[in-house]
């Protein structure tokens, strides 16, 4: 059975202004381990991977993996921009070879085969590229089997997270848990339908954008997404210091 958890009151971030009334999370880092505390089901259990959608639900995931005692890893997908207009997608590629379409924006649109394909090409090269910055030729966490909570810093159409999903269930996931800071509702009410359980902690409406909910938004880099797996995978990410932490305690 689906289960879902929705955030607080949205009226308390938007009520009838263009500024929310107060940013619920400070940064990425801030907006984990928020999150984290809304997953404590999930702490300790050996059945537990910890997924992030690069490269923003990294730092996300990283304290997440920290608080729950998971092991961390990155769930590669590129959102699969319309031409002109990127920041509306047409769909999404996966590692694994998946591929999800919006079928209504490929239709209003008329978006052609050709042009489908040659944004998928462009787009599963820099996926090639992300995997081997990050993994340092580690191989994925085995997820058959097992249950998968899947993290970004937040849910604004959802194609990414849907390629995502589809590609763990081919991966024989015995589970799947969807977990993001902030989301639009009606995103979170439909990736909900696809999983076992989603963790929606903020749902404001009017939603406006992921980044709109934080005070720093600030786009994470490879390097800090290679530096932040690599702790993890070295096993120091247990009582390790985060990066916000350590830019408050410069401050």
């Amino acid at each position: 059975m689906t289960t879902a958890h929705d955030g607080m009151d949205s009226a308390e971030h938007a009520a009838g202004s263009r500024e929310p009334r107060l940013r619920p999370f400070r940064d990425l880092y801030e907006a984990g381990r928020q999150l984290a505390t809304k997953l404590s089901t999930y702490a300790e259990r050996p059945d537990v991977v910890v997924f992030a959608l690069p490269r923003g639900g990294v730092p996300v995931a990283f304290e997440v993996a920290r608080v729950l005692d998971a092991p961390l890893d990155v769930f590669l997908v590129r959102k699969l921009g319309v031409p002109g207009h990127e920041e509306l997608a047409l769909g999404a590629i996966a590692q694994g070879g998946v591929r999800v379409l919006n079928a209504e924006v490929v239709r209003s649109l008329d978006i052609a085969p050709d042009t489908i394909e040659a944004v998928a090409a462009r787009e599963g090269e820099e996926l090639a590229r992300r995997e081997r910055a990050y993994r340092d030729d580690r191989p994925p966490l085995e997820v058959a089997g097992r249950t998968v909570i899947l993290v970004d810093d937040g849910l604004a159409t959802g194609a990414s997270m849907r390629a995502a999903v589809t590609a763990l269930r081919a991966a024989a996931a015995a589970r799947i848990v969807v977990a993001v800071p902030v989301a639009a509702p009606e995103t979170c009410d439909a990736v909900r339908a696809e999983v076992d359980e989603i963790v929606c902690a903020v749902t404001p409406e009017p939603f406006y954008a992921v980044g709109f909910w934080y005070a720093d938004f600030a786009q994470t880099t490879d390097a800090e997404v290679h530096d932040l797996l690599a702790r993890a995978w070295q096993g120091t990410a247990a009582g390790t210091e985060t990066q916000s932490e350590t830019n408050e305690r410069r401050t």
